[in-house]
């Protein structure tokens, strides 16, 4: 009887894969007996050879070099997780089903979860909290671990998201919903502290690793990638960039003069090669809150 597996290969948690394509990685000399594999029903992470040794019954006498040996799961909660977007006229949820699984979200963003599900608050670093204290970001990122689904916080903007592999991405401020345990989030110094000035902060998230990445942007996200070449955003509506580009504010223009009379201040620039996520276009809720949010502020005014 076929069964879906999830596998580690390299460390890394993949599947769900049925018995087929577990044997096709076996015969590619990806993964071997002593891959650690895990289903449902099954207790613990056991080895392929005992979970299917019908793939190794005909193993030949002098096989390629295989895949190194994985140490068993030090943690019990390696499981599957699964990001959606839940999606109706007027707005988007974040939903997050476990499976004996980990996942780290955004202080406050949590709607309501069901199922044996655990929250684990870690205390800051004595930095971390400065750091938060300084930019009104949440230092503490709650864990949730066990087997259930969670639900975020609906919103009128997009919500997406993104696949890590390997590389460091750098969100601007309170896009960051969630992530995989596997992803390193971080606070993110901006090198020029010009960065107050153009909108996007000073400080911002980083994530870094391999797994899911879910981030909110206030409208469609396009995708810019830039070959040793600069991108000039006049306003903050880049969401998320790859670490290794380049990231300043500056004057629109050389002169001051020249800056005041263009219309254009200070403008965010990127610089070098790499990938940039912007939403140039807010949707129509979006653009309604704020339209009325500015009416709001403007009546307030005129009425003191």
């Amino acid at each position: 009887m076929s069964q879906t597996l999830f596998i580690l290969e390299n460390n890394q948690q993949v599947g769900p894969l049925s018995t087929q394509d577990i044997g096709a990685m076996v015969q590619a000399g990806r993964v071997n007996g002593e891959t650690f594999c895990w289903g449902d029903g099954m207790p613990n992470w056991q080895p392929l050879r005992t979970v299917l040794p019908q793939l190794f019954q005909a193993a030949p006498a002098a096989p390629a070099p295989a895949a190194p040996v994985q140490a068993a799961p030090a943690a019990a909660y390696q499981g599957a997780t699964q990001f959606e977007v839940l999606k109706t006229e007027y707005y988007k949820m974040p939903k997050i089903t476990l499976q004996q699984a980990e996942v780290v979200l955004e202080a406050g963003a949590l709607h309501y979860m069901v199922g044996n599900i655990e929250i684990e608050v870690q205390a800051p670093s004595a930095g971390g909290f400065i750091k938060s204290k300084l930019t009104g970001e949440r230092a503490v990122k709650p864990v949730y671990r066990g087997s259930g689904t969670i639900f975020l916080e609906p919103t009128f903007g997009e919500v997406n998201i993104l696949e890590l592999r390997g590389e460091t991405w750098i969100l601007d401020r309170g896009a960051f919903l969630a992530c995989d345990r596997s992803i390193t989030v971080d606070m993110y110094t901006n090198k020029a502290i010009s960065g107050l000035f153009g909108g996007e902060g000073f400080f911002q998230t980083s994530v870094a690793g391999h797994g899911k990445v879910m981030y909110n942007a206030p409208g469609p996200v396009e995708t810019l990638q830039l070959n040793n070449e600069v991108l000039t955003v006049d306003g903050n509506f880049a969401v998320a960039r790859t670490g290794n580009l380049d990231f300043r504010v500056e004057k629109a223009t050389k002169k001051l003069f020249s800056s005041w009379a263009s219309g254009e201040g200070f403008v965010n620039v990127f610089r070098g090669t790499g990938t940039v996520l912007i939403a140039p276009v807010p949707n129509r809720f979006v653009t309604l809150i704020n339209e009325f949010g500015g009416l709001h502020a403007a009546i307030s005014r005129i009425s003191k």
